[in-house]
């Protein structure tokens, strides 16, 4: 059976990533790509419920076609799975996007965003980010960004797609000869450096941007931040369960009583609760 991959991103449709990307996954399988009409960058889990989501054709700059939507990278994924793409599909993968998405950027991120709509469907996926330099003069390696993605999606497709699981894939934008290998890492700690900047229009009237310099982070052995630090690329398993596991039984010393509803009326009825001392 043929594969059907979905390529996106949240750089928009006319990123070079996307068509690397794009390319690469051909040797895998169908390759369709819904991509967003314009950046979506940090506008993480965007979904549109309250508006029309517009589509038009569009052609790649290898000549093939794709389909451009004025939606979020989640929307991309979620008007394909729900009949956009007349084909089933097999796996998403998004990116190249054109900087790291390390640590608690996945909150941010539309491209791990569009692997996170892929997982609530059921579907596997991999978001891919290159870790490109504001303040570089050389050309972004996307061609080694995009080997790193095929090495992950070739482990993926031989372990049968494990659909409550997704990849977050990022990859150091260095020379291939400086190019250590992939490690399997967990989230680091990102630290932001964010400003609020306030400033007048010419009517009078106050504006504000969020700014600041770029994140930096703390490169712990193990972690995804470690890992980029020293010329590997990183690969870290992520879920849609945030449940805080490690403390959940813990918190039962915080004199949390259970609820029982009321049969007559369906209220809650609590417990007596301990009166601090």
């Amino acid at each position: 059976m043929t594969l059907h991959i979905l390529v996106t991103n949240d750089d928009g449709v006319s990123a070079p990533g996307l068509l690397v990307l794009a390319q690469a996954m051909r040797q895998f399988g169908d390759v369709s790509v819904v991509a967003p009409d314009h950046d979506w960058s940090g506008h993480g889990h965007t979904k549109h419920f309250k508006r029309p989501l517009r589509v038009q054709e569009v052609r790649l700059g290898d000549g093939t076609s794709a389909l451009a939507t004025d939606g979020s990278p989640a929307d991309c994924v979620a008007m394909s799975v729900m009949g956009l793409l007349p084909q089933k599909i097999d796996l998403v993968v998004a990116g190249i996007n054109s900087a790291a998405n390390l640590g608690h950027d996945v909150s941010y991120s539309g491209t791990v965003a569009a692997i996170k709509e892929a997982n609530i469907w059921g579907i596997a996926g991999a978001a891919v980010s290159l870790d490109i330099q504001r303040s570089s003069q050389q050309k972004p390696n996307y061609g080694l960004a995009a080997s790193v993605a095929c090495q992950v999606v070739q482990i993926v497709i031989q372990n049968q797609f494990p659909n409550d699981v997704f990849f977050n894939v990022n990859v150091p934008d260095i020379p291939a000869e400086r190019f250590r290998g992939t490690r399997l890492t967990r989230q680091g700690l990102r630290v932001y450096r964010d400003r609020l900047e306030k400033r007048r229009d010419p009517r009078g009237d106050n504006y504000y941007w969020i700014g600041g310099d770029m994140p930096t982070g703390i490169p712990k052995e193990g972690t995804d931040i470690g890992a980029i630090a020293m010329g590997f690329a990183s690969v870290t398993p992520l879920t849609l369960d945030l449940t805080a596991y490690h403390v959940l039984s813990d918190l039962g010393s915080w004199g949390w009583q259970p609820h029982e509803l009321s049969a007559a009326n369906g209220t809650a009825v609590p417990h007596a609760m301990p009166v601090p001392a």
